[in-house]
Protein backbone atom coordinates (compact mmCIF):
# COMPACT_ATOMS: atom_id res chain seq x y z
CA UNK A 1 0.00 0.00 0.00
CA UNK A 2 1.55 3.37 -0.74
CA UNK A 3 0.14 6.61 -2.16
CA UNK A 4 -0.40 10.30 -1.76
CA UNK A 5 -3.44 12.26 -0.67
CA UNK A 6 -3.36 15.71 -1.80
CA UNK A 7 -5.09 17.46 0.57
CA UNK A 8 -7.43 21.00 -1.13
CA UNK A 9 -5.07 23.38 0.80
CA UNK A 10 -5.80 26.48 -1.02
CA UNK A 11 -2.07 28.16 -2.31
CA UNK A 12 -0.49 26.32 0.21
CA UNK A 13 0.74 22.53 0.58
CA UNK A 14 -0.90 20.06 2.87
CA UNK A 15 -0.34 15.87 2.24
CA UNK A 16 -0.91 12.48 3.59
CA UNK A 17 1.50 10.04 2.74
CA UNK A 18 -0.11 6.58 2.76
CA UNK A 19 1.60 3.67 3.27
CA UNK A 20 1.46 -0.13 5.27
CA UNK A 21 2.26 -3.88 4.56
CA UNK A 22 -0.95 -4.84 6.58
CA UNK A 23 -2.91 -2.20 7.45
CA UNK A 24 -2.56 1.84 6.59
CA UNK A 25 -0.34 4.09 8.33
CA UNK A 26 0.42 7.53 7.79
CA UNK A 27 2.42 10.42 7.13
CA UNK A 28 1.41 14.01 6.91
CA UNK A 29 3.55 16.80 5.35
CA UNK A 30 2.67 20.23 5.56
CA UNK A 31 -1.06 21.96 7.29
CA UNK A 32 -1.90 24.77 4.64
CA UNK A 33 -2.35 27.67 5.02
CA UNK A 34 -5.40 29.56 7.25
CA UNK A 35 -8.59 27.37 7.65
CA UNK A 36 -7.35 24.08 5.44
CA UNK A 37 -7.39 22.30 8.65
CA UNK A 38 -11.11 23.01 9.97
CA UNK A 39 -12.16 22.54 6.14
CA UNK A 40 -10.09 20.09 4.70
CA UNK A 41 -7.27 18.31 6.56
CA UNK A 42 -9.82 17.77 9.98
CA UNK A 43 -12.40 15.38 8.29
CA UNK A 44 -9.10 13.26 6.92
CA UNK A 45 -7.78 12.91 10.33
CA UNK A 46 -11.22 12.11 11.98
CA UNK A 47 -11.66 9.28 9.33
CA UNK A 48 -7.80 8.25 10.49
CA UNK A 49 -8.62 8.72 13.77
CA UNK A 50 -11.82 6.32 13.37
CA UNK A 51 -10.43 3.78 11.76
CA UNK A 52 -7.59 3.44 14.87
CA UNK A 53 -4.96 3.98 12.47
CA UNK A 54 -1.42 6.09 13.22
CA UNK A 55 0.24 8.91 12.00
CA UNK A 56 3.85 7.88 12.58
CA UNK A 57 5.33 11.48 11.55
CA UNK A 58 4.51 15.08 10.93
CA UNK A 59 6.78 16.66 8.77
CA UNK A 60 6.57 20.61 8.15
CA UNK A 61 8.86 20.97 4.82
CA UNK A 62 9.52 24.82 6.34
CA UNK A 63 8.60 27.75 7.82
CA UNK A 64 6.10 29.83 5.42
CA UNK A 65 2.40 30.52 6.51
CA UNK A 66 1.07 28.38 3.65
CA UNK A 67 2.60 25.07 4.99
CA UNK A 68 2.22 25.76 8.63
CA UNK A 69 -0.61 27.46 9.93
CA UNK A 70 -2.70 24.45 9.38
CA UNK A 71 -0.36 21.98 11.85
CA UNK A 72 -0.49 24.77 14.38
CA UNK A 73 -4.09 24.45 14.26
CA UNK A 74 -3.90 20.89 14.28
CA UNK A 75 -1.53 20.63 17.75
CA UNK A 76 -3.76 23.21 19.48
CA UNK A 77 -6.55 21.13 18.36
CA UNK A 78 -4.57 17.88 20.38
CA UNK A 79 -3.80 20.07 23.33
CA UNK A 80 -7.07 22.00 24.09
CA UNK A 81 -9.95 20.37 22.55
CA UNK A 82 -8.43 16.67 21.16
CA UNK A 83 -11.98 14.71 20.18
CA UNK A 84 -9.89 11.93 19.41
CA UNK A 85 -7.78 12.97 16.35
CA UNK A 86 -4.66 10.90 16.24
CA UNK A 87 -1.42 12.37 18.02
CA UNK A 88 0.93 11.50 15.67
CA UNK A 89 4.46 10.30 16.90
CA UNK A 90 7.01 12.19 15.87
CA UNK A 91 7.55 15.91 14.11
CA UNK A 92 10.42 17.09 11.97
CA UNK A 93 11.12 20.29 11.41
CA UNK A 94 14.26 23.15 10.81
CA UNK A 95 13.31 26.17 12.71
CA UNK A 96 14.73 28.78 11.20
CA UNK A 97 17.20 29.83 14.21
CA UNK A 98 18.55 26.21 13.47
CA UNK A 99 19.17 25.37 9.38
CA UNK A 100 19.26 29.09 8.13
CA UNK A 101 20.48 31.49 11.82
CA UNK A 102 22.80 29.45 14.19
CA UNK A 103 25.00 31.77 14.96
CA UNK A 104 21.91 34.36 15.93
CA UNK A 105 23.15 37.03 12.95
CA UNK A 106 19.59 37.41 11.55
CA UNK A 107 16.50 36.92 13.41
CA UNK A 108 17.37 39.90 15.45
CA UNK A 109 17.76 42.38 12.76
CA UNK A 110 14.75 40.78 10.53
CA UNK A 111 12.82 41.39 14.14
CA UNK A 112 13.83 45.18 14.42
CA UNK A 113 12.34 45.83 10.76
CA UNK A 114 8.73 44.44 12.07
CA UNK A 115 7.44 47.39 13.05
CA UNK A 116 7.83 49.32 9.75
CA UNK A 117 6.75 46.00 8.10
CA UNK A 118 2.71 46.88 6.75
CA UNK A 119 0.65 44.89 4.76
CA UNK A 120 1.14 45.67 1.32
CA UNK A 121 4.55 47.06 1.06
CA UNK A 122 6.48 44.33 3.40
CA UNK A 123 4.28 41.39 3.69
CA UNK A 124 6.80 38.94 2.01
CA UNK A 125 9.33 39.90 4.62
CA UNK A 126 6.75 40.27 6.88
CA UNK A 127 5.69 36.85 6.29
CA UNK A 128 9.46 35.45 7.22
CA UNK A 129 9.74 36.85 10.37
CA UNK A 130 6.24 35.45 11.41
CA UNK A 131 7.08 32.54 10.38
CA UNK A 132 10.50 32.74 12.63
CA UNK A 133 7.93 32.90 15.51
CA UNK A 134 5.14 30.49 14.11
CA UNK A 135 8.23 27.76 13.90
CA UNK A 136 8.64 28.36 17.41
CA UNK A 137 5.44 28.00 18.23
CA UNK A 138 4.99 24.65 16.76
CA UNK A 139 8.22 22.84 18.61
CA UNK A 140 6.90 24.33 21.97
CA UNK A 141 3.24 22.74 21.11
CA UNK A 142 5.14 19.51 19.98
CA UNK A 143 7.51 19.54 23.22
CA UNK A 144 4.10 20.23 25.14
CA UNK A 145 2.25 16.75 23.63
CA UNK A 146 5.70 15.02 24.73
CA UNK A 147 6.09 14.62 20.57
CA UNK A 148 9.78 13.92 19.41
CA UNK A 149 11.32 16.42 17.68
CA UNK A 150 14.18 15.02 14.68
CA UNK A 151 14.49 12.14 16.29
CA UNK A 152 17.42 10.27 14.99
CA UNK A 153 19.54 13.34 13.12
CA UNK A 154 22.25 14.18 14.85
CA UNK A 155 22.33 17.81 16.70
CA UNK A 156 18.72 17.80 15.33
CA UNK A 157 18.82 19.59 12.39
CA UNK A 158 17.72 17.49 9.65
CA UNK A 159 19.64 17.95 6.46
CA UNK A 160 21.16 15.69 3.68
CA UNK A 161 24.45 15.78 5.21
CA UNK A 162 23.04 14.76 8.93
CA UNK A 163 20.33 12.33 7.95
CA UNK A 164 21.47 9.17 9.42
CA UNK A 165 20.62 7.20 5.91
CA UNK A 166 16.72 5.90 4.54
CA UNK A 167 14.66 5.98 7.63
CA UNK A 168 11.94 3.40 7.70
CA UNK A 169 8.33 3.28 8.56
CA UNK A 170 7.08 -0.41 8.02
CA UNK A 171 6.76 -0.61 4.14
CA UNK A 172 7.80 3.23 3.60
CA UNK A 173 11.43 4.01 2.94
CA UNK A 174 11.94 7.99 3.50
CA UNK A 175 15.50 9.49 2.27
CA UNK A 176 16.54 12.93 3.09
CA UNK A 177 17.42 14.71 -0.53
CA UNK A 178 17.19 18.28 0.90
CA UNK A 179 18.57 20.44 2.57
CA UNK A 180 22.42 19.75 1.82
CA UNK A 181 24.36 21.77 4.25
CA UNK A 182 26.02 23.99 1.56
CA UNK A 183 22.27 24.97 0.68
CA UNK A 184 21.85 26.39 3.80
CA UNK A 185 25.38 28.39 4.36
CA UNK A 186 24.31 29.70 0.97
CA UNK A 187 20.86 30.74 1.97
CA UNK A 188 22.53 31.91 5.24
CA UNK A 189 24.80 34.07 3.37
CA UNK A 190 21.83 35.66 1.05
CA UNK A 191 20.17 36.84 4.38
CA UNK A 192 23.18 38.85 5.66
CA UNK A 193 23.74 40.14 2.02
CA UNK A 194 20.14 41.12 1.62
CA UNK A 195 19.99 42.70 5.15
CA UNK A 196 23.39 44.61 4.59
CA UNK A 197 21.90 45.79 1.50
CA UNK A 198 18.32 46.59 2.84
CA UNK A 199 18.50 47.48 5.94
CA UNK A 200 19.40 51.01 5.81
CA UNK A 201 16.71 51.91 2.75
CA UNK A 202 13.68 50.16 4.60
CA UNK A 203 14.83 52.17 7.72
CA UNK A 204 14.53 55.30 6.12
CA UNK A 205 10.62 54.44 5.64
CA UNK A 206 10.24 54.93 1.49
CA UNK A 207 7.29 52.40 0.45
CA UNK A 208 9.30 52.29 -2.78
CA UNK A 209 11.91 51.42 -1.89
CA UNK A 210 10.78 48.92 0.75
CA UNK A 211 8.44 47.04 -1.83
CA UNK A 212 11.76 46.32 -3.98
CA UNK A 213 13.26 45.58 -1.03
CA UNK A 214 10.72 43.15 -0.40
CA UNK A 215 10.86 41.35 -4.02
CA UNK A 216 14.64 40.07 -3.54
CA UNK A 217 13.99 38.71 0.02
CA UNK A 218 15.69 35.13 0.11
CA UNK A 219 13.84 31.85 -0.15
CA UNK A 220 13.54 29.61 2.82
CA UNK A 221 14.99 26.25 2.84
CA UNK A 222 12.55 23.44 2.14
CA UNK A 223 12.72 20.13 3.74
CA UNK A 224 12.78 17.25 0.69
CA UNK A 225 12.13 13.48 0.42
CA UNK A 226 12.57 11.03 -1.41
CA UNK A 227 9.63 7.85 -0.54
CA UNK A 228 9.90 4.52 -1.45
CA UNK A 229 7.78 2.03 -0.78
CA UNK A 230 6.11 -1.29 -3.03
CA UNK A 231 8.73 -0.58 -6.09
CA UNK A 232 6.70 3.44 -6.38
CA UNK A 233 8.92 6.30 -5.77
CA UNK A 234 7.78 10.17 -5.01
CA UNK A 235 9.49 12.82 -4.51
CA UNK A 236 7.91 15.49 -2.41
CA UNK A 237 10.05 19.35 -2.82
CA UNK A 238 7.90 21.62 -0.12
CA UNK A 239 8.95 25.31 -1.56
CA UNK A 240 12.53 24.23 -2.64
CA UNK A 241 14.76 24.71 -5.53
CA UNK A 242 15.41 22.64 -8.95
CA UNK A 243 19.22 23.13 -8.11
CA UNK A 244 18.97 22.59 -4.39
CA UNK A 245 17.18 19.13 -5.11
CA UNK A 246 19.70 18.23 -7.57
CA UNK A 247 22.34 18.99 -5.38
CA UNK A 248 20.56 16.60 -2.52
CA UNK A 249 20.04 14.00 -4.99
CA UNK A 250 23.62 13.56 -6.71
CA UNK A 251 24.84 13.98 -2.91
CA UNK A 252 22.91 11.13 -1.90
CA UNK A 253 23.96 9.18 -4.92
CA UNK A 254 20.42 9.05 -6.17
CA UNK A 255 21.22 10.56 -10.13
CA UNK A 256 22.65 8.24 -12.59
CA UNK A 257 25.56 9.10 -14.78
CA UNK A 258 23.61 11.09 -16.74
CA UNK A 259 22.75 13.28 -14.33
CA UNK A 260 19.19 11.96 -14.31
CA UNK A 261 16.80 10.29 -12.66
CA UNK A 262 13.12 8.95 -12.51
CA UNK A 263 10.25 8.83 -10.08
CA UNK A 264 6.58 7.77 -10.15
CA UNK A 265 5.29 11.10 -8.88
CA UNK A 266 6.88 14.40 -8.35
CA UNK A 267 5.34 17.14 -6.01
CA UNK A 268 6.25 19.95 -8.29
CA UNK A 269 8.07 22.75 -5.94
CA UNK A 270 6.88 25.94 -4.25
CA UNK A 271 3.47 25.33 -6.05
CA UNK A 272 4.95 25.47 -9.93
CA UNK A 273 6.44 28.51 -9.65
CA UNK A 274 8.95 29.24 -12.58
CA UNK A 275 11.46 30.83 -9.68
CA UNK A 276 11.87 27.45 -8.09
CA UNK A 277 12.21 25.21 -11.38
CA UNK A 278 13.85 25.44 -14.71
CA UNK A 279 13.44 23.67 -18.13
CA UNK A 280 16.43 22.04 -17.98
CA UNK A 281 15.13 20.24 -14.65
CA UNK A 282 12.31 18.36 -16.33
CA UNK A 283 14.67 16.62 -19.04
CA UNK A 284 17.21 15.45 -16.13
CA UNK A 285 14.29 14.71 -13.10
CA UNK A 286 11.25 13.15 -14.71
CA UNK A 287 7.96 11.82 -13.18
CA UNK A 288 5.10 9.84 -14.95
CA UNK A 289 2.35 11.69 -12.54
CA UNK A 290 3.28 15.39 -11.36
CA UNK A 291 1.21 17.28 -8.84
CA UNK A 292 0.76 21.06 -8.26
CA UNK A 293 -1.29 22.46 -5.15
CA UNK A 294 -1.78 25.84 -6.10
CA UNK A 295 -4.59 27.79 -6.66
CA UNK A 296 -3.59 30.74 -9.03
CA UNK A 297 -2.02 32.86 -6.16
CA UNK A 298 0.71 34.55 -7.15
CA UNK A 299 0.48 32.97 -10.62
CA UNK A 300 0.87 29.74 -9.15
CA UNK A 301 1.39 27.47 -10.84
CA UNK A 302 2.92 29.81 -13.37
CA UNK A 303 2.21 28.79 -17.17
CA UNK A 304 5.94 28.75 -17.88
CA UNK A 305 6.67 26.07 -15.57
CA UNK A 306 3.28 24.04 -17.21
CA UNK A 307 4.82 24.54 -20.88
CA UNK A 308 8.45 23.40 -19.85
CA UNK A 309 6.78 19.96 -18.38
CA UNK A 310 4.67 19.17 -21.48
CA UNK A 311 7.14 20.27 -23.65
CA UNK A 312 10.19 18.53 -21.69
CA UNK A 313 7.59 15.36 -21.86
CA UNK A 314 6.89 15.86 -25.45
CA UNK A 315 10.21 16.34 -26.67
CA UNK A 316 11.06 13.21 -24.58
CA UNK A 317 8.20 10.88 -26.13
CA UNK A 318 6.96 10.56 -22.27
CA UNK A 319 3.49 10.36 -21.88
CA UNK A 320 2.46 12.02 -18.67
CA UNK A 321 -0.15 12.74 -16.05
CA UNK A 322 -0.67 16.31 -14.28
CA UNK A 323 -2.67 16.71 -11.08
CA UNK A 324 -4.11 20.30 -9.58
CA UNK A 325 -5.77 20.56 -6.84
CA UNK A 326 -7.44 24.28 -8.40
CA UNK A 327 -8.40 25.25 -12.31
CA UNK A 328 -6.52 28.32 -12.08
CA UNK A 329 -5.78 30.89 -15.23
CA UNK A 330 -2.81 29.54 -16.30
CA UNK A 331 -4.42 25.41 -16.34
CA UNK A 332 -6.55 26.97 -18.70
CA UNK A 333 -4.14 28.68 -20.83
CA UNK A 334 -2.27 25.62 -20.84
CA UNK A 335 -4.76 23.45 -22.14
CA UNK A 336 -5.75 26.10 -24.77
CA UNK A 337 -2.34 26.94 -25.83
CA UNK A 338 -1.02 23.31 -25.39
CA UNK A 339 -3.96 20.97 -25.82
CA UNK A 340 -3.33 17.43 -24.49
CA UNK A 341 -4.33 16.16 -27.67
CA UNK A 342 -0.93 18.13 -29.49
CA UNK A 343 1.07 17.01 -26.50
CA UNK A 344 1.81 14.10 -24.41
CA UNK A 345 0.04 14.67 -20.98
CA UNK A 346 -3.62 14.44 -19.19
CA UNK A 347 -4.64 16.97 -16.89
CA UNK A 348 -6.95 16.23 -13.69
CA UNK A 349 -8.03 18.78 -11.23
CA UNK A 350 -9.03 17.68 -7.84
CA UNK A 351 -12.96 17.80 -8.16
CA UNK A 352 -14.49 20.88 -6.50
CA UNK A 353 -16.06 19.97 -3.04
CA UNK A 354 -13.77 17.14 -2.31
CA UNK A 355 -11.18 17.16 0.37
CA UNK A 356 -8.65 15.09 -0.91
CA UNK A 357 -7.60 13.67 -4.49
CA UNK A 358 -5.13 10.11 -4.44
CA UNK A 359 -1.99 9.94 -6.13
Amino acid sequence: MFKLNVIQAAFGDCLLLEYGTNSRRFILIDGGPPNVFAMSLRPQLEQIAQASQPIDLVVLSHVDNDHIIGLLDYFVELRVNNNGLPVPAGLWHNSFTAAIDPNGLIAPRLASLNALMTAGVMSTTDLAVQGIGEGASLRTQALALQMPLNAGFPGGLITVDNAPGPVSFDNLELTVVGPTQANLDELQQKWIEWLDTHENDILSGNPFVMANSDASVPNLSSIMLLAKADNRSMLLTGDGRSDHLLDGLEQVGLLDANGAMHVDVLKLPHHGSDRNITKKFFRKVTADTYVASANGKDGNPDLATLIWLVEAAKDMQRQVKIVVTNTTPSVEKLLAEYPPSDYTYSLTVMPAGTNSIAV
